[in-house]
């Protein structure tokens, strides 16, 4: 019968090891106090747009992201207020795109957190698409995400999943 190894050393690190099956099944924690995250509990989504949406001019709009690719955690609304609620507590690297107008315009893509401008993730001169990404830290209790576009001449988003989409993942707790 195999067993699970743990060792230690004297820097305080700890080593996890099964008996290897196919190569080596060996984690180390280092001497730190924390969450140890694997994939079944590090949230992660991706939703788009599917239908087009009207964007008024030199107004910050709410994207409406109708379909959810994948929501590992059940944390994005894709019916009533189109925004990511973090579960968990840490840093999570979100990324959006829009795009799909047809008359060239002035854009800003724009993250808001909690209802207020938190960053601008990209702009655009005279062209159809604008994108950005960012990292930012959320408290996994109260925190929420979502897009805004600005536009100085009022458009249609395109309603294509390829060019308007919204995702992140937590890459670190807090």
């Amino acid at each position: 019968m195999s067993s699970v190894i743990i060792s230690g050393d004297t820097s305080g690190s700890i080593t996890l090891a099964s008996p290897a099956v196919a190569g080596s099944n060996t984690v180390t924690m280092p001497a730190a106090s924390g969450v140890c995250m694997v994939s079944g509990n590090m949230p992660a989504f991706s939703a788009n747009q599917t239908s087009s949406q009207t964007v008024s001019s030199a107004t910050n709009t709410k994207i409406q992201f109708q379909t959810k690719v994948f929501d590992t955690a059940t944390a994005f609304d894709n019916t009533t207020n189109y925004r990511f609620t973090p579960q968990v507590a840490g840093y999570y690297q979100i990324n959006a795109s829009i795009g799909g107008w047809a008359t060239v315009t002035y854009t800003q893509l724009q993250l808001y957190k909690n209802g207020s401008q938190y960053n601008l993730l990209g702009s655009q001169q005279n062209a159809n698409q604008v994108n950005g990404s960012c990292l930012i830290y959320c408290n996994g209790s109260t925190d929420y995400l979502e897009i805004y576009i600005y536009m100085t001449l009022g458009q249609a988003t395109g309603g294509s999943s390829t060019q308007t989409y919204f995702n992140g993942a937590l890459v670190r707790t807090a």
